[in-house]
């Protein structure tokens, strides 16, 4: 197949980082920019990690953007503590890794995903793994870009399994549920890769063994970092079997849409904070009768894919 022009917008903590090298790696993908935004941390944390992490994978010349700070609603950002656990305190383990000399690029992270969907059109697949903020606020100020962009696959929600911050809502959901329903409700050929199936692909310190024995500098801060993410869903009893893949695999659905079965479902994000039903992926009730503009993810290839995914991290961390 022709190389697909992808943005990645990233939150970038660790499953980020690995959504980053799997794109790197992938021969069908042209890597044209990341636009960074908050959640796993600091929207000026996640710029950094993004750099070092490109820089460390040799991809000098992928710029990275800045996106928003903050959800639609709040004038502020603080990184939630689960986060922290999750993810380190500075969102990729706590693991130094050796910092670029590249700065952000000027152009604003809003206006470069506008552009770039005047520009390649279908070609173009726009990949969030964080907060719908971003793309929101690009439909607001240009709504062509829901019927431009070719495609638009999220990490994000949950359709038939509990959330992972309250019962019904999933982190990336929650920081905006507002942004995410309005997402939702316009941008047309989305895919929601959510904890439906990203949850059924875990990782273990035995593939990260693999990673180190490379003996390469990208190898060992990769191994140190997903090692971090692996204890940490052992101790907070999250999974004691290994730690899921979330945004590698909606990077690899993006290309391979085979990896998943998929339910075509007009989506909405409930937002009432007063009966507590709040960021609920879900049918939109309203459009039961009209054309689909999306789908959800139900389920999933995981052994295909935790295969393939080791295969693609051995060969870009060498």
């Amino acid at each position: 197949m022709s190389r697909k022009k992808m943005i990645l917008d990233l939150d970038t903590g660790i499953d980020d980082a690995l959504a980053l090298a799997y794109a790197i790696g992938h021969d069908d993908i042209d890597l044209i920019g990341i636009i960074a935004t908050y959640g796993n941390a600091l929207t000026n944390v996640t710029a950094k990690n993004s750099l070092d992490l490109l820089d460390l994978l040799g991809a000098h010349d992928v710029p990275v953007f800045i996106g928003e700070s903050h959800s639609s609603t709040t004038t502020d950002f603080t990184v939630m503590p689960i986060s922290q656990a999750i993810h380190g305190q500075n969102g990729i383990g706590d693991v130094e890794v050796a910092a670029s000399m590249r700065s952000v690029d000027s152009q604003n992270g809003i206006d470069f995903l506008i552009e770039a969907a005047h520009q390649y059109k279908d070609a173009l697949i726009y990949l969030p793994t964080g907060p719908l903020t971003n793309l929101a606020k690009a439909l607001e100020k240009d709504p062509s870009i829901a019927k431009l962009i070719g495609q638009t696959t999220l990490m994000g929600g949950a359709l038939t399994v509990p959330g992972n911050v309250t019962p019904f809502t999933e982190a990336n959901i929650h920081q905006d549920p507002e942004a995410a329903d309005y997402v939702f409700k316009n941008q047309e050929n989305l895919t929601m890769v959510g904890l439906d199936v990203t949850l059924r692909t875990l990782l273990t310190k035995k593939h990260t063994q693999e990673w180190r024995d490379l003996g390469t500098t990208a190898g060992q801060n990769y191994a140190d970092i997903m090692d971090y993410y692996i204890d940490a869903y052992y101790n907070l009893d999250i999974d004691k079997k290994g730690a899921a893949l979330h945004d590698p695999l909606a990077v690899a659905v993006a290309v391979d849409p085979s990896y998943v079965t998929t339910l075509d479902l007009n989506m909405q994000v409930t937002y009432d904070q007063e009966s507590g039903d709040y960021g609920r992926t879900i049918g939109d009730k309203a459009k039961l009768l009209e054309p689909t503009i999306s789908k959800a993810a139900v389920l999933v290839d995981q052994d295909r894919f935790v295969s393939d995914f080791q295969q693609m991290m051995l060969k870009v961390l060498a």
